[in-house]
């Protein structure tokens, strides 16, 4: 990384600390010029990040360094193809991930390794979409190191690793994780490229996005879809469609935006009709209808949502409603306020 975007990236990843009530707080009594020096003689030598602010825990650590990396990312496309140009020399074709997929994959491998900053649904929805790509290209034990090796040169401009784990280690129980999430994902596309083609505020920081993908993307009601936008990459985010499968193919998305939410603020508040994102792998998160057979009678349901918690009960609500024979549908929803109706 050269100095300028370092120099760039830290000034505002400092922004971003400074406005978190949480972190300012550390902030207090730090040379910060010092701390802003510090970070981008790190981050122009590929090293280690943030062991240079004394008295910072490791649960705020990890949260500076999802700033830090979101910072790194601003630009996406241009710095991500950048990095997977990269990535894909070191590899020198010894490794059968396809050139169309290696940003999304880099950036995807990037934040796992770095930690997940998103928390435990996020590391999900990065083994979702990363157990489909190793199963779909059949990669073999021996691509781990080869893919760990390439993937260490370009990591810290993306996502810098924590300072008190080891990169061969962190990269060892993550890979690991990998093949397992291998054996659960199955065969199919890791990947749909999507645009969004609608988009209604229905109430303040709630947004409805009509998506289309490129490809019909084989998905049941009920069920949850990793989402990554190019401005956030290596940041999957969950969304159960608020539709049943449609002929046009679209779908519908309900997003709140959260207040430290980067990919939820940015697809109520930025994203627009016309703008590309991806689609990973569907899921089941439970709330699938189970198969009658005819000579059983259909129960009744009750469906009970919260918020944008009703969009996969809506979709099952259109798959009930376009059944030959069709059952009772009991929906309740819950609001905070008044206006969230």
């Amino acid at each position: 990384m050269t100095e300028a975007a370092a120099r760039a990236a830290v000034a505002r990843w400092l922004r971003l600390v400074q406005a978190d009530t949480e972190l300012s707080a550390y902030l207090i009594g730090v040379d910060l010029d010092r701390l802003a020096a510090h970070l981008i003689r790190q981050l122009v030598g590929g090293g280690p990040v943030l062991e240079g602010w004394p008295g910072l825990p490791e649960a705020p650590r990890r949260r500076a360094g999802d700033y830090l990396a979101g910072a790194l990312a601003t630009g996406g496309p241009a710095v991500i193809d950048e990095v997977a140009a990269e990535f894909r020399a070191s590899l020198a074709g010894h490794c059968p991930l396809p050139a169309s997929e290696l940003a999304l994959v880099v950036a995807a491998l990037a934040r796992l390794v770095g930690g997940g900053g998103g928390g435990r649904a996020e590391r999900w929805a990065l083994l979702a979409v990363l157990g489909r790509v190793h199963h779909r290209h059949r990669l073999r034990p021996e691509h781990g190191p080869l893919i760990g090796a390439a993937l260490a040169t370009v990591a810290p401009r993306l996502c810098p690793p924590p300072v008190d784990v080891g990169w061969e280690r962190r990269w060892r129980r993550s890979w690991a994780l990998v093949v397992r999430a291998a054996g659960r994902m199955g065969d199919g596309s890791a990947f749909w490229s999507a645009e969004v083609t609608g988009r209604d505020l229905s109430a303040e920081g709630i947004a409805i996005l009509a998506v289309r993908p490129w490809h019909p993307l084989p998905f049941r009601p009920g069920q949850a879809v990793p989402l990554c936008l190019p401005q956030h990459p290596g940041r999957w985010r969950w969304y159960c469609p608020a539709n049943a499968p449609r002929p046009d193919g679209t779908v519908e998305l309900h997003v709140r935006a959260v207040a430290a939410g980067t990919v939820s603020r940015s697809l109520v508040h930025e994203v627009r009709p016309g703008d590309p994102l991806h689609l990973g792998p569907p899921v089941d998160v439970g709330l699938i209808l189970p198969t009658v057979s005819p000579s059983v009678p259909r129960r009744d349901l009750l469906l009970v949502a919260g918020g944008t918690g009703l969009a996969p009960l809506r979709a099952l609500v259109e798959q009930v409603a376009a059944a030959p024979a069709g059952r009772r549908v009991t929906l309740i929803v819950g609001v905070r306020t008044v206006a969230d109706l």
